[in-house]
């Protein structure tokens, strides 16, 4: 049997996976399943034409039917037909491996929102629900086969499109089919496994899609439609043959009607009964077939007869034209003779544009071979300019390493304004001392006059209190000298205390310096437990003396897009010291800003990677902006053996070794261990130059003129920064011990430490002790002193008292003159000590002043001297750079020059070859060309002849040769074709021969399946106890049905008269009979499907209908039937090879 072709469906989501059938497609095919009734009419006049052409050709190869062949044809198989089907159901069908259904899935399909069947290999019962045997959705199961298998969508009668099928109130439907795959015959099995499975899923949009996958595996294999018809043709599937898939609107291919399983034996014509009938088998399909190959013959032959009638009419035209061509000989000869003028006339501008060239490519050579002596010059003005900006990188590094003089510039104006206001205060002091001198000899004669008038007073009053007097003057001594005394002590005991307080300040002093050397032992041993914490945490984070979360940092960076390179850093990560025991501590102290600064290469990422860090609290972290200029900084190292700042690191990556050349001059600066060694190196050197050294940490410069300076390097050595970890040369367990090792000197340092306090304050104590003893004494002395000044100012107002008031007035007079000499003279004294304090220190101050000024003095000659250097170097380097550009300008406009003339060389150079190139495809080189002027006039003279006798001749030598090539090869093509057609013509008698005997076979087929049809048609009907047969008539087309029930077997008088019409029966007797004539059918093609077989049976036909469809479907071989009925299987016995499955109620109306 003829393999399923594969069926457009007319749904616009099934439009696009139409495909070309392996066979032609008949004439109801090509028609949409969206078409009207009327487009399915035309579709079957179509079809009528199609086989009356075929009939046609039957006729004419004598192969038509009459009633005495049908007859003998019939008398010959007919027993052996019966014996066939006695013998076939004696014999149990076989399961089939591959083909058939396993299993069917419906998701929102009709009016189901979710249905699944298993079914089994052989027999299949679908019916309705409990009590529901009608409107219970089985016509959903025929559909979504069909549906899922390719079918179109009309065909299942229950829609006209795909939409149809969507569950109302859902956006999509899906359906999946489980088709078996084993055995030999099995479909890709190594792709697909033991089951192939095909989910068709389609929305309301009008979209579709197709998914097939295999058992072993959840992916999708295929998802186009051809996939789908390769497997239904592989496993002669054919889903939309009316006899395979019998619908409830459609139980034969041309009915339209609802219950047309009543109508089918009334209602269809004769015509239609036969055309479903060849359609069923197939026959119609293979009629199409011989019909087209037919048509194609006759239109070969045709074609061949007409290239024979066109043949004579060309070989006329050729011979004509060769005629004419011939009489054209003397001008072909005038023609060859311009021809071989024109090829020399092609090689002579070929020869003419190659001397242009020459001579263009001679001048460029000589235009190019001024440019060494340029290059030279402008080689020498880059060697003079980089020497001149070598010399001026120098002296600007030397005034920059010189520095500025800040600090001199301070003390100096500090020890002048000390001596200034020295100077000052002295001046003060002075006017101050001659005020006092002045007061001093006023007050000294004052006192004088007192004395004199006092003694000339006391000379009147001697007579008469000369004793009393005396008394009195005597106590009065003895006072003054107890007053002078107690004086005495109060001094001597004041200068013991103020010696006393200086040596216990002292010690105060000592303890207090003693105290801070215990904190300080004390902050170190802190410093070295951070420090150990630290190494802890650089254990296990080795960015850790970077910065802060240095590691989220880097992440950070490798995320961000950057303008010009990513970010490199931190420096240090690629930086270690050879030597870290040795130079470590001053390499790390000197550079640590650099080895935690982060490098870009342009500012814009420098804004960006600044706000990054800060970010992550790193807000002081140096950031570098340097080009990646891979440059040679070989020059700037001083000969091999001198140790540099350069030679004592390893750095892994050229571009931060650059980096650290241009921020730091680390090839420039040499490394000494002290001060000696470094100015000795420099010196050695003869150009002067820096070094740092590892003792004192001193920054060593030597001038190239001669002369030094010294200053201090920052030491930023402080052990709570987590950067003192850089550049050690040790792991992290090394610093752990090493920090360990340090506490415990520090401890015993701090031990120490510690009793030298204990030992110092109890010194302090004891003279702390003696102090608080002269003080108790010079209380008492003081007390003592206070009485005897007041005994001493009572005995004096008690001898005023005894003196005449005039002597008492001048004598009291006299005593404030005194007290206020003695003020003065101690306020004399005072200012005294204090100008003499203000004198020692301006004298102590000015060397001091004196030596800034003079190292200031040589520090601006210095300065001046290097900065003058640097002027005359600058300006040298200006001239070197003027020279260079000047012959850089000359070099370009040579190059210039030169490009123009290349250019045009170029230019004559690719005429050169073009013209070349044309000539050579117009001719061959013609070997020494005549002058072009030369040429070309021959060449006219040539070209005017023969302009004369093709205007004689009517036409050129070019027109008539192709005219004479056009009519040969139009000769030739119609010969060649005309040969090869010969040789095809016998081809295409073979295959006329071979139709023929096809067309014999076909009429074969058509015998067989049509008895085998009436035979099994009459022996199903015996079941019954019923007698009918089918009537073909093969020339007319048309299929009769005759059936004489029992009971008007009984009632008519004869055979003749009991044959009667299928409209006579009754609704049970029609479906019957049509459940015969469709067994009979099957019994040629193997049919699955049949939908609602028992609608109008009553319980008897129903019985017998159903063990005939079940014997038939158990005697099958390797074939599957799937049965729909909506009533119940109670009365029919159900054997191993049937399966009943029972529908639930549906969802209808609900969304």
């Amino acid at each position: 049997m003829a393999k399923r072709h594969t069926d457009s469906d007319s749904d616009d989501a099934e439009s696009h996976y139409e495909q070309t059938p392996k066979r032609a497609r008949t004439s109801d095919d090509a028609h949409s399943d969206g078409d009207s009734e009327d487009s399915q009419q035309n579709g079957r006049k179509g079809k009528a034409k199609a086989e009356t052409r075929f009939n046609d050709d039957v006729e004419e190869h004598g192969e038509t039917d009459n009633e005495q062949e049908e007859q003998k044809f019939e008398d010959a198989h007919a027993q052996k037909i019966l014996a066939d089907l006695a013998s076939k159901r004696k014999i149990q069908g076989g399961i089939a491996e591959h083909g058939i259904i396993e299993r069917v899935e419906m998701v929102n399909f009709m009016c189901h929102a979710f249905l699944k069947f298993e079914f089994g290999p052989q027999i299949n019962f679908i019916i309705g629900a409990f009590l529901r045997h009608n409107g219970s959705g089985k016509s959903a199961v025929l559909s979504a086969i069909t549906v899922a298998l390719g079918g179109k969508s009309a065909s299942t009668g229950r829609g006209s499109g795909l939409k149809s099928f969507i569950k109302e109130g859902c956006a999509a439907s899906e359906v999946t089919i489980y088709l078996k795959n084993q055995g030999e015959e099995a479909y890709k099995p190594e792709e697909y496994g033991k089951s192939i499975i095909v989910t068709r899923r389609f929305t309301k949009d009008g979209n579709s899609t197709w998914k097939i996958r295999g058992a072993n595996s959840p992916h999708i294999i295929s998802a186009k439609k051809e996939e789908l018809a390769a497997i239904c043709d592989h496993m002669n599937i054919q889903v939309d043959n009316p006899l395979n898939v019998l619908t409830q609107g459609k139980s034969v291919f041309f009915s339209e009607c609802s219950n047309a399983a009543r109508q089918f034996l009334s209602a269809s014509a004769p015509g239609d009964k036969y055309k479903f009938f060849l359609r069923g088998t197939q026959l119609s399909q293979l009629s199409d077939e011989y019909t087209t190959c037919l048509a194609n013959i006759k239109q070969t032959h045709k074609v061949l007869e007409q290239k024979k009638e066109a043949l004579p009419d060309l070989r006329i035209a050729f011979k004509e034209a060769t005629v004419r061509f011939q009489e054209a000989a003397k001008a072909r000869q005038q023609k060859q003779k311009a021809d071989e003028l024109k090829k020399e006339l092609a090689w002579a501008h070929v020869r003419s544009k190659e001397e242009e060239m020459e001579n263009k490519f001679k001048e460029v050579a000589k235009q190019e071979s001024r440019l060494p002596k340029i290059q030279k010059n402008i080689e020498d003005a880059e060697r003079n300019f980089a020497a001149a900006t070598e010399e001026v990188a120098q002296y600007e590094n030397e005034v920059a390493a010189i520095g500025e003089m800040d600090e001199l510039t301070k003390e100096r104006d500090r020890l002048q304004g000390l001596i200034r206001s020295n100077k000052d205060e002295i001046s003060k002091l002075t006017t101050d001392l001659k005020k006092m001198d002045g007061s001093i000899v006023i007050i000294t004669d004052q006192i004088k006059d007192f004395d004199q008038k006092i003694a000339e007073e006391t000379e009147r009053m001697a007579a008469n209190t000369q004793a009393k007097h005396e008394e009195t003057q005597r106590q009065l001594e003895e006072a003054r000298a107890n007053v002078k005394e107690a004086q005495g002590a109060l001094d001597r005991l004041m200068r013991e205390i103020e010696e006393q307080n200086a040596k216990t300040n002292a010690l105060k002093a000592e303890g207090s310096v003693l105290e801070t050397t215990v904190t300080a032992i004390r902050t170190e041993i802190q410093n070295c437990e951070g420090m150990i914490q630290r190494a802890k945490d650089a254990e296990k984070n080795s960015l850790i003396p970077y910065g802060n979360n240095i590691k989220g940092v880097l992440d950070a960076i490798k995320n961000e897009r950057w303008v010009g390179d990513r970010p490199v850093g931190p420096l240090g990560l690629f930086v270690k010291a050879k030597d870290a025991t040795k130079w470590g501590e001053l390499l790390r102290s000197q550079l640590s800003q650099y080895l935690t600064a982060f490098a870009v290469t342009n500012n814009a990422d420098r804004v960006k990677l600044h706000k990054l860090l800060s970010g992550f609290n790193n807000h002081n972290t140096l950031i570098i902006i340097n080009s990646r200029d891979m440059f040679d900084y070989s020059r700037g190292e001083p000969p091999e053996g001198y140790l540099t700042v350069l030679r004592a690191l390893e750095i892994s990556d050229p571009y931060v070794l650059r980096i650290m050349i241009n921020v730091a001059k680390i090839e420039r600066i040499h490394l000494a261990y002290s001060r000696a060694e470094a100015q000795s190196t420099l010196e050695g050197l003869h150009g002067g130059g820096t070094a740092w050294t590892s003792e004192k940490f001193m920054n060593v410069r030597v001038f190239p003129e001669g002369g030094a300076s010294i200053t201090p390097l920052s030491r930023n050595t402080g052990r709570n920064d987590a950067t003192s970890l850089l550049l050690t040369g040790r792991d992290a367990a090394s610093e752990i011990a090493h920090y360990h090792q340090q506490i415990k000197v520090e401890e015993a340092k701090h031990q120490a430490a510690i009793q030298d306090v204990q030992r110092k304050r109890a010194e302090w104590n004891g003279e702390r002790q003696k102090l608080d003893t002269l003080k108790s004494q010079r209380a008492k002395v003081d007390d003592r002193f206070r009485r005897a000044k007041t005994y001493l100012a009572n005995l004096q107002q008690t001898a005023n008292d005894d003196m005449p008031s005039n002597i008492t007035s001048l004598q009291a007079a006299k005593e404030e003159a005194e007290g206020e000499k003695t003020s003065t003279m101690e306020q004399a004294a005072h200012v005294l000590r204090r100008k003499k304090e203000f004198d020692d220190a301006n004298k102590a101050l000015v060397p001091d002043l004196q030596e800034i000024k003079e190292r200031i003095k040589e520090f601006n000659q210095r300065k001046g001297d290097l900065i003058a250097k640097a002027q005359d170097a600058a300006e040298k380097r200006m001239k070197a750079q003027h020279v260079k550009d000047s012959y850089t300008t000359k070099l370009d406009d040579e190059k210039a020059a030169i490009a123009k003339l290349q250019a045009h060389a170029d230019v004559l150079q690719e005429e050169f070859t073009n013209w070349t190139a044309k000539a050579l495809e117009y001719c061959e080189r013609f070997p020494n060309p005549r002058k072009v002027e030369e040429v070309d006039r021959n060449l006219k003279s040539v070209q005017e002849a023969l302009a004369e006798r093709e205007r004689r001749q009517g036409a050129t030598v070019e027109e008539m040769t192709i005219e004479v090539n056009k009519a040969k090869a139009k000769l030739d093509a119609v010969e060649r074709d005309l040969k090869q057609m010969t040789t095809l013509n016998k081809v295409l008698d073979a295959l006329k021969a071979s139709l023929t005997v096809r067309l014999q076979r076909w009429q074969d087929f058509r015998r067989h399946i049509a008895l085998r049809c009436k035979l099994v048609f009459a022996y199903h009907l015996s079941h019954r106890g019923y007698y009918g047969k089918v009537l073909f008539n093969h020339d007319k087309g048309s299929l009769v049905l005759k059936v004489v029930t029992d009971d008007q077997a009984a009632t008519q008088a004869s055979q003749a008269k009991r044959e009667k019409d299928p409209r006579s029966l009754s609704g049970g007797e029609k479906s019957f009979s049509t459940i015969c004539l469709l067994l009979s059918l099957w019994e040629s093609i193997g049919c699955p499907l049949r939908y609602e077989f028992d609608v109008f049976m009553d319980a008897v036909n129903r019985r017998i209908s159903m063990k005939m469809m079940i014997d038939t479907a158990n005697s099958s071989d390797k074939k599957q039937y799937i049965l729909i009925t909506p009533q119940d299987m109670g009365n029919v016995q159900i054997g191993p090879t049937v399966k009943v499955n029972r529908m639930t109620d549906p969802e209808r109306n609900q969304t």
